[in-house]
């Protein structure tokens, strides 16, 4: 009897480790943008594509408009394990590695071409794995596209006419620098505070995408958006690289082959949606679009020159060769 009982036991258990393991793996994906961007569209291509691949084994679960954390709070959440894929912008990286920094530097790269040659390249592909030693793993870059800059004045043509005002940028060293060479006076601020912020005149102005600009309404409380092309967004995808090393091998592949899927769809579908929204709002009519003249560039190009050569020895002249050669 007692050996009767002894392997039932043993049975019962078995069903129910059987039945643990079975359980799919939850896994978290925060970001601060809406659904409809490129990074919103691209996280949700990974959701469907890890899903499929995995069926069963993994259940994602995507959290927009930082709805779970901003980026800032996601990046201790990730070392906490609270969460398992962020896409922060490369900005908010350098407390982490200052070579990533290169991605920030003004009239950088010429088109959005120029910026997939450069992370595609090996110096690129390199840079995916400059934070593990602080505990976070690259997976993968994700477009946005060229940044546009906008005030709530009414013109906005050349370097003197940002003379004064407030900005709101990133989390970025770099950043702030740009804008002082500009004698503007820049401001580090969240995401999700940036159209309260420009709404009640706590800042001035403002970088982004034409899809970060319209999601986010921006255009409706600024008055002119000048097409300077003058940096790009671009997001790292990452993850806890212990908990990264530490998922089973087919888990682990199926979930890289997913984001090797996800980021070509977001990063084809980036360039159409920034197009899509700069015809939206210009349509809308609330911000007007100023367009801008070779020598106008040549002006920003000029004021914001300096900042080159204050970060050439943080990032490395190596790294920012190789992003000129991607110019190419």
């Amino acid at each position: 009897m007692k050996v009767c009982f002894k392997l039932l036991g043993i049975i019962v258990l078995s069903l129910f480790l059987s039945a643990c393991s079975e359980q799919p793996i939850t896994i978290k994906f925060s970001h601060v943008t809406a659904d409809s961007t490129p990074k919103g569209q691209g996280a949700l291509k990974f959701k469907e594509l890890a899903e499929q691949k995995l069926p069963g084994k993994v259940e994602i679960q995507v959290f927009p408009n930082s709805q779970l954390f901003d980026d800032d709070q996601g990046m201790d959440a990730l070392q906490l394990g609270d969460v398992h894929f962020l896409a922060p912008s490369l900005s908010k990286f350098d407390r982490y590695t200052k070579k990533l920094q290169v991605f920030d530097l003004p009239f950088l790269f010429d088109d959005i071409d120029a910026v997939q040659r450069f992370q595609n390249s090996s110096t690129g592909v390199e840079l995916l794995d400059t934070m593990r030693d602080k505990g976070f793993q690259g997976l993968a870059y994700w477009l946005n596209g060229m940044k546009e800059l906008s005030t709530n004045r009414p013109q906005l043509q050349r370097p003197e006419d940002v003379e004064g005002l407030k900005f709101r940028i990133q989390e970025s060293d770099v950043l702030q620098a740009q804008f002082r060479a500009l004698d503007a006076n820049p401001q580090k601020m969240a995401f999700s505070e940036v159209y309260q912020a420009l709404q009640t005149g706590v800042v001035d102005g403002q970088e982004n995408t034409w899809s970060n600009i319209y999601t986010q309404k921006y255009h409706e409380v600024q008055d002119v958006i000048a097409e300077t092309n003058h940096g790009i967004i671009l997001y790292m995808v990452i993850t806890n690289a212990r908990w990264w090393d530490g998922l089973p091998e087919d888990i682990r592949t199926g979930l890289a082959e997913a984001m090797a899927e996800a980021t070509e769809y977001a990063n084809r579908l980036s360039n159409e949606i920034n197009l899509q929204h700069r015809t939206e709002i210009e349509v809308a009519g609330k911000a007007r679009i100023q367009t801008l003249t070779p020598e106008d560039i040549a002006q920003w190009r000029s004021a914001m020159a300096p900042v080159w050569k204050e970060y050439e020895s943080e990032i490395g002249k190596d790294i920012i060769d190789a992003a000129l050669n991607a110019n190419n």
